[in-house]
């Protein structure tokens, strides 16, 4: 079974700060993570090695420093690890970084593809089912639990806001899994060594044959053209205290509506 994890680095969400010039994250010098949700992704594919066999790929596109993210998805368990780094993929969109992810995965070969729901710092959950849509395979989103898997085929239980939706997909397929999947493993101290011994690949766009026109900026059809803080209101007024007609009272003068 050939298992591939897409993670991303991500910036620690208390640290965020963005370029005014181009609208982009400034990630030098900022504290990094796995994102969280990419966590339960890489726990999803070791437990489908330990049932299957095979091999986990972690996968991930960014600047050199992504490196550390990938040591620390080894360190978990995970087998082998690939990234792809190139100046060409700066500024890409979901639209453009699903593109680069589909390129590779195709480059290395997978039967089941995992990705976590969403990034913390886009948060758009279009990267996941992008990529399958440029592979052209199937796709479940929201995966909560692993119900069986084989070589040929898998059953999964499709979150929903009132209950499940229980769900057959032949191979390959890509899933997008959520917190309440599984609980990750921590990191073994065999593990860590591991991790600082491991050769990271490294892809350019050249080694997956990729399109120069379908990424970074120039294959991105969406451009975030201004970030803002919201104002803040001045003339706020603060309900304090638990006499209920004052209160009351405050609050019909402040919006305008009879208060019950």
């Amino acid at each position: 079974m050939r298992i591939v994890v897409c993670i991303k680095q991500v910036p620690d969400s208390a640290e965020v700060r963005i370029n005014p010039e181009t609208n982009t994250l400034i990630r030098d010098g900022v504290p990094t993570i796995i994102n969280p949700y990419d966590v339960h992704a890489i726990e999803a594919g070791l437990q489908i090695r330990e049932k299957t066999g095979g091999k986990v790929t972690v996968l991930t596109m960014g600047p050199p420093q992504a490196e550390a993210a990938l040591r620390d998805a080894i360190a978990m368990g995970a087998d082998d690890a690939v990234l792809l780094t190139d100046r060409a993929f700066a500024g890409s969109d979901t639209w453009a970084t699903a593109y680069t992810l589909s390129k590779a995965i195709a480059h290395i070969g997978a039967d089941v593809i995992l990705c976590g729901k969403q990034a913390i710092d886009g948060d758009t959950a279009q990267v996941g089912p992008e990529i399958a849509e440029f592979m052209d395979i199937p796709h479940i989103s929201y995966i909560r639990k692993i119900v069986d898997v084989s070589t040929d085929r898998l059953v999964v239980q499709r979150l929903m806001d009132d209950g499940f939706d229980l769900l057959e997909s032949s191979l390959p397929v890509l899933l997008t899994v959520v917190k309440e999947l599984n609980v990750p493993r921590m990191p073994s101290l065999k593990g860590k060594m591991a991790a600082k011994k491991a050769e990271i690949r490294k892809m350019s766009a050249a080694d997956i044959n990729a399109a120069e026109s379908d990424l970074g900026l120039k294959g991105s059809p969406t451009q975030v053209k201004n970030i803002f803080a919201p104002g803040t209101k001045k003339d706020r007024k603060m309900l304090e205290g638990t006499d209920e007609e004052k209160i009351n009272t405050l609050v019909k003068e402040l919006v305008g509506l009879k208060c019950i």
